[in-house]
This record gives C-alpha cells, structure tokens and sequence, in this order.
C-alpha cells in the first residue's frame, strides 16, 4: 500500500504540472482537488464562489479532497486547502504531504503569464503581485504546518519531481 501523495502551495507553484508529472513518474493516478469540485458540481471555483461565497466553497474543497483520496495518487489540492485545520490534519494522516514553496514574484509572473481567470478567481481585487505577497504572508505558516516535506517549486518541474522522489526515498531509506 503507497499513500497518497498531496502537492500544497499557493495559486502557481506547479501543483497540477508537477502532479501529473510525479504521478507518471511513480506510476500513480492523479487527481486535482479543483477540477474534481467542477466536475462534480458542473460550476467553475468562480461561479461557485459567486454563488456560495468562499465559506461554502472552502466547505465543498473539503469534501472533495476527502473524496480524491486514495493510494498510490498524487493529489494536487487548491492554494487555500491548508486554511482549514481539518484539511492539514486529515491530509497529514492520510498521506505524504509535500508543499511546492515559490516566492510571492515568482508566482505572481507564473499567473500572469498563463492567466486562467475562470478557474482563479482574485481573492482579494487588487494586482496579482499584491495579492500573492498577501497570501503568501497569510498561509505560509500554514503550509509548513501541514508539510512532511518542503520543496523549492522555483525550479523546472523535472528538476522538482526529482526532488520530491528523492525526498520520498530518503525518507523511506531512514
């Protein structure tokens, strides 16, 4: 039995890219906590979020990522899973957490070169830049809280999918 593997990090940090690579390197499935909520519900984060407003999005993000779990999966959650203390402790029991860290700029270019405005709905109106210095002062400590391992995401994605197999191997080795 492998557990399931869950990428955290802010809007940008490569969840969903580095995931379906990890997921092809180790021979798992992957799923995306986000693409599993409009799959399930027919509505895009942002007209659940329109409609429902952030708590009851953030109460159908958890029932989704309890619903994507399962072994041998690499699950690439959304940028506020972590803000729920439910979320942190539920994915630290049931898995290998591994959060994509990358800085406040890196990520705000990230978002602004591959702009996905229906599925990223802005969490505060202002610039992205601005926004994501603020969330990530806002999560960070939540982040690491919830993390067995830390990863530099400002890397390629090969280059992160190597570090989080041989994260995984050290770990398994000791």
């Amino acid at each position: 039995m492998s557990l399931p593997l869950y990428l955290i990090g802010a809007r940008g940090c490569g969840k969903t890219t580095v995931g379906q690579a990890l997921a092809l390197a180790l021979g798992y499935a992957f799923s995306d906590t986000d693409k599993h909520l409009q799959q399930t519900t027919g509505l895009t984060v942002t007209e659940i979020v329109a409609a429902e407003g952030w708590q009851g999005f953030r109460q159908r993000e958890s029932l989704s990522l309890q619903a994507v779990t399962a072994d041998r999966t690499v699950i690439a959650t959304g940028g506020g899973m972590v803000l729920a203390a439910e979320n942190r402790q539920f994915m630290r029991e049931h898995g290998q957490v591994i959060y994509l860290k990358a800085d406040a700029a890196v990520l705000a270019a990230r978002l602004e070169a591959y702009p996905e405005q229906a599925q990223r709905p802005t969490l505060t109106g202002r610039p992205i830049a601005d926004e994501m210095v603020d969330v990530l002062a806002a999560r960070d400590k939540l982040y690491h809280e919830a993390a067995h391992y830390i990863i530099d995401a400002m890397q390629q994605p090969e280059v992160v999918v190597e570090e989080i197999i041989s994260a995984l191997a050290l770990a398994r080795a000791s």
